[in-house]
């Protein structure tokens, strides 16, 4: 009923076994879904350390990065991602304000002048099978003996305890990524959560990387199958309350069928 996909991405993966009804919406059928202001202040960070580390070490300092966030604040003022949100001017200041406190949160949690950074915003594709995993890391760097860390910035709150492993599924997914690019498994995955100063850190293992790979496997096999019998079962959660589709969620009385002719209408009616 539906193509199946060549491609997954650690986000895919998640929200395939978050919810696969909404996997269907944004991933198979790729319908738009409108601009969040998490998601879009994530982005906007995101850039502003990349252009930080753009610089040479020495001058990787506190007014460099205010400069790059000055930079990053400009570039996203006319991007669909920021005017989507429809801000009012105390909305703006407020997220300006949120995104400076993240940005200085960053320099409490390391010091730039010391990272070894070989790779930003560093895009990677290994085959499995007939499955192609990609993915994009924040910033690939060298260790003090030249063994490879993946850093993923977070700008959310960081996970509690019993969720701590699951949120490093991702970035073990990094891992296998530059284990089949360049023949070395990194020596640290890290994520750091820039709004509480907190950093989890794990070691991948041979066994961590192929658990890995069998889980996605499974993910895309239960894909794979639900788009050749249109079966995309809605699992509701508090994901829910922010969910795009909710309309036409079976869950809260939708339906699916409609969604990509009533978004392409809408669409149509914007553009007269």
């Amino acid at each position: 009923m539906f193509d199946v996909p060549t491609t997954l991405s650690p986000s895919r993966v998640d929200a395939f076994t978050n919810c696969p009804m909404a996997f269907r919406f944004s991933s198979i059928e790729k319908l738009p879904e409108p601009p969040g202001v998490a998601t879009t202040r994530g982005s906007l960070v995101h850039r502003a350390l990349e252009l930080l580390f753009t610089a040479p070490a020495p001058e990787r300092t506190a007014e460099r990065l205010e400069q790059s966030l000055d930079t990053a604040l400009a570039e996203y003022r006319s991007h669909p991602d920021f005017t989507g949100l429809r801000l009012g001017a105390e909305e703006i200041e407020r997220f300006e304000h949120e995104c400076r406190v993240l940005t200085d949160n960053y320099l409490q949690m390391e010091d730039p002048t010391e990272v070894r950074e070989i790779g930003l915003e560093l895009k990677l594709a290994a085959p499995v099978g007939d499955l192609t995993l990609r993915g994009i890391i924040d910033r690939l760097e060298l260790d003090q003996h030249g063994g490879l860390i993946v850093t993923d910035y977070k700008t959310g709150r960081a996970p509690s305890a019993q969720f701590e492993q699951k949120s490093l599924g991702g970035v073990h997914f990094y891992a296998f990524l530059c284990d089949q690019v360049f023949g070395q498994r990194p020596t640290a995955v890290r994520l750091m959560y820039l709004k509480t100063g907190e950093t989890i850190t794990a070691t991948p293992t041979a066994q961590s990387v192929k658990f890995l790979t069998t889980r996605t496997r499974a993910v895309w096999k239960a894909v794979e199958r639900a788009c050749v019998t249109g079966e995309f079962r809605p699992r509701q959660s508090a994901l829910c309350r922010s969910c795009s589709f909710q309309r036409w969620c079976p869950e809260f009385g939708g339906d699916p069928d409609r969604a990509a002719a009533e978004t392409a209408e809408a669409q149509r009616l914007a553009t007269v």
